[in-house]
């Protein structure tokens, strides 16, 4: 006769008060997610190689072989997490900008456990 299968063991959920949640998020700068360059900007070249004049080399290569996509920009490693706030972790719709802070807490789920960089668009 076979066993009957166990239930997997409940993960308890730890306790957070309102306000360490509200001080978490707005603590130094507030939100959890920053854009940093991949490239150094500290001269005036430096910008001019990022954008113009020097973006348009690369423009141009992409427009030729879209696949230099990948080796000129962030393309191979950038996602969007988006949402229009209609089903907020069970809360429901809220509206886009309240999902702000879940989408920013996606966003540093991607980076921490796979390296991929992400940025939250609210619509």
């Amino acid at each position: 006769m076979a066993e009957k299968p166990t239930k997997p063991a409940k993960l308890s959920r730890p306790t957070i008060s309102d306000k360490e949640a509200l001080d978490f998020h707005s603590m130094g700068r507030p939100g959890k997610i920053e854009i940093v360059a991949t490239k150094p900007m500290a001269t005036q070249r430096d910008l001019s190689l990022a954008y113009s004049p020097g973006v348009a080399v690369p423009v141009k290569a992409i427009a030729e072989n879209p696949a230099l996509a990948f080796d000129y920009t962030a393309k191979g490693n950038l996602v969007a997490v988006i949402s229009n706030g209609t089903a907020i972790l069970g809360l429901g719709n809220l509206g886009a900008l309240a999902s702000k802070p879940v989408m920013e807490g996606k966003a540093v789920l991607f980076k921490r456990f796979a390296d991929v960089d992400s940025i939250d668009l609210e619509v």
